[in-house]
């Protein structure tokens, strides 16, 4: 990049065939970092997912049910129930007539409707807590980003489970 900066300082005619390669050179790198800065952000949602399932297994179970995956299933599908109703309790006390943390309590609805949706439909995408080689490498995993590549991502859905 630093020799970019360089040719642009010698450049006199801004329509010149250098200047708009130079140009060119430049959005492709925006490009790229673009790219990457989604790749890390859908790397994160991933990684907390699997998280949250990591901390919430039972301790002597090698491999889950299918009658404990859907309760833990459930139990992840309800992890915002305390923070909408903390909210709710906010929105009702006091004289205001506007709902003070609006926008936090829309997204969590949002993302709470789309993972019931998946649920029931086409199932949410979650580490395959019934394969016993899976859950050994969710129990070894530290929770570095680097070893996602490591799980195998299953979709599970409730008709799945029942």
């Amino acid at each position: 990049m630093p020799k970019i900066k360089k040719d642009i300082d010698k450049l006199k005619h801004p329509n010149s065939r250098k200047t708009l390669k130079i140009i060119s050179k430049i959005k492709k790198h925006e490009k790229k970092d673009q790219n990457k800065v989604g790749t890390h952000i859908k790397q994160n949602l991933i990684g907390e997912k699997i998280l949250w399932f990591k901390e919430r297994l039972p301790e002597d179970c090698v491999v889950l049910s299918k009658e404990q995956t859907l309760e833990l299933i459930e139990e992840y599908l309800a992890r915002f129930d305390e923070e909408l109703e903390q909210i709710a309790l906010k929105n009702s006390v006091g004289q205001r007539r506007n709902r003070q943390h609006a926008s936090r309590e829309d997204i969590i609805n949002i993302t709470k409707k789309q993972e019931h949706e998946e649920f029931e439909t086409c199932g949410i995408e979650m580490p395959d807590l019934l394969d016993r080689q899976q859950m050994e490498v969710l129990r070894n995993w530290n929770g570095e980003l680097r070893f996602l590549q490591h799980f195998k991502l299953r979709r599970i859905a409730r008709k799945h489970l029942i």
